[in-house]
């Protein structure tokens, strides 16, 4: 189905035209004895005029035609409709419009080639119905940019995919009037672009000759500035002076971005600067909380009461457990300090290195956290014994906005006990019992976990239980 072919006499005829472009009638060439003299434009083979059942009228191929690809092609009667409409239009927007052009090499031919009276510029209009990749179209389109054709690509599909990946537009008809553009022609209102109504083909088309509208690649930076509900077409057809918005309103957006990342960096400056002032002050409060602290634990150690209070705190659960853990993961070997009884502590046991410097508190409560003990509590590491003790402390002992960034927390593990000599407990129906290792488990082994009291952690090895008061001293199984 061809829309051009060569007379012998007329030169080039056209179908479409009431005067075939040459002055004459299609009743001059459709059904005539003997045929027109009507040959292919591309391959000379002879042709014949023909109409279809919906009346459009065509050129065919008479039979035995060669390898041609206007032959060839089988497009449907809706592409050469459009390709019709397209080429109509091109006329109505005063420009000289030709079907089926072909490239001098070869390598591409035009739906219709619409061009100025003066040839001054040359626009392929394509219609694209069947599916394609974006690949190809945009290589078909600069086979034709290479040959100084630009092209424009239209489509009454719902939604081509391939729409805006070059320039193209999307027709269709409003309530079955001719063809109008109703996507892929946006202006900017100065924040964003948005799509303009449907726009009649011949406008568009007289718009696009005339350079009032021009295709645009959308800048990535402002490509979220579509209107809601509109595609983001990569390329979109536009005013000019649109685009030149479009750079006026991103060379704005540079400016306050970087007005604002300065003043950003100047507030960041102060804060930090603040900051530091802040560091610097409870840097030294702690330091001499830690000071009082150290002096406390001297004046404390060796005396009666405070040796009392430190076996009792040292018999706390996970006391032990927590000294391992410095132990293990720190490798700090400390005792439970002298001044166990001091409010500076919290409620929580202070574990000391070898000369009495406090290096850890374990299970500090948060109701006791006030005046001297939250100063010095706020720069050293706080051990607890499980998650839940961790989180109640967390969240109630410092308000949000004082809590020290740079405080440590952290939860001593259950590992198992690794210990030469444990000092088993096992806890049994709420009660606990002196237990000891053993050859194989007994009874209540089966049943219950036994703990080391000197790393806290769980023994995994056989165990059995010690039954106070024996006659031997010797051990029974539970």
């Amino acid at each position: 189905m061809a829309f051009r072919a060569v007379h012998a006499e007329w030169g080039t005829v056209f179908s479409h035209l009431p005067d075939l472009g040459c002055g004459q009638t299609w009743e001059a060439v459709w059904k005539v004895k003997p045929p027109a003299p009507i040959t292919c434009a591309e391959c000379r083979h002879p042709m014949y005029a023909k109409t279809s059942r919906a009346g459009m009228r065509f050129f065919a191929h008479a039979p035995y035609a060669p390898d041609c690809e206007i032959a060839r092609e089988g497009e449907s009667e809706a592409h050469h409709l459009l390709k019709l409409e397209l080429a109509w239009a091109a006329r109505d927007a005063d420009a000289h419009a030709e079907l089926e052009v072909r490239a001098p090499d070869g390598s591409w031919r035009a739906d219709v080639l619409a061009s100025a009276p003066d040839g001054s510029w040359r626009i392929a209009l394509e219609a694209q119905l069947s599916p394609i990749t974006d690949t190809d179209i945009a290589a078909r389109t600069e086979r034709m940019r290479q040959h100084g054709v630009a092209a424009c690509w239209f489509s009454d599909r719902p939604r081509p995919p391939w729409l805006g990946t070059v320039p193209s537009v999307r027709v269709a008809r409003v309530q079955g009037g001719p063809l109008v553009v109703v996507e892929g022609l946006v202006r900017f209102d100065g924040r964003s672009w948005r799509r303009v109504g449907p726009t009649a083909l011949p406008d568009f088309l007289r718009w696009v000759f005339n350079g009032q509208a021009v295709p645009h690649t959308v800048n990535p930076k402002s490509s979220y500035a579509y209107e809601h509900g509109l595609r983001g077409l990569l390329v979109a057809w536009t005013h000019p002076k649109y685009i030149a918005a479009e750079e006026t309103h991103l060379v704005e957006e540079e400016r306050r971005r970087l007005a604002y990342e300065a003043q950003a960096a100047i507030r960041k400056r102060r804060l930090d600067a603040r900051k530091a002032v802040v560091r610097e002050g409870n840097a030294a409060s702690r330091a001499r909380a830690l000071r009082k602290a150290v002096k406390t634990e001297e004046a404390a150690g060796g005396m009666s009461v405070s040796s009392a209070l430190r076996e009792k705190a040292g018999r706390r659960p996970g006391v032990r457990r927590a000294i391992a853990y410095l132990s293990r993961e720190h490798g700090v070997t400390a005792m439970v300090g002298w001044s166990v009884a001091d409010p500076c502590w919290a409620g929580g046991v202070p574990l000391v290195d070898g000369k009495g410097v406090p290096v850890a508190v374990f299970n500090p409560s948060r109701r006791l956290l006030r005046g001297q003990a939250y100063l010095l509590l706020a720069g050293m590491l706080l051990l607890f014994g499980d998650e839940l003790a961790l989180k109640h402390f967390s969240r109630y002992a410092y308000g949000a906005p004082k809590r020290p960034k740079d405080q440590c927390t952290e939860v001593v593990k259950l590992d198992f006990c690794t210990c030469e000599t444990p000092e088993l407990t096992a806890k049994i129906e709420g009660r606990e019992f002196p237990a000891e290792p053993s050859d194989s488990f007994g009874a209540a082994a089966a049943l219950y976990l036994a703990q080391c009291q000197v790393c806290g952690g769980a023994y995994k090895l056989p165990w059995r239980r010690v039954v106070a008061g024996e006659p031997d001293g010797t051990a029974a199984m539970g």
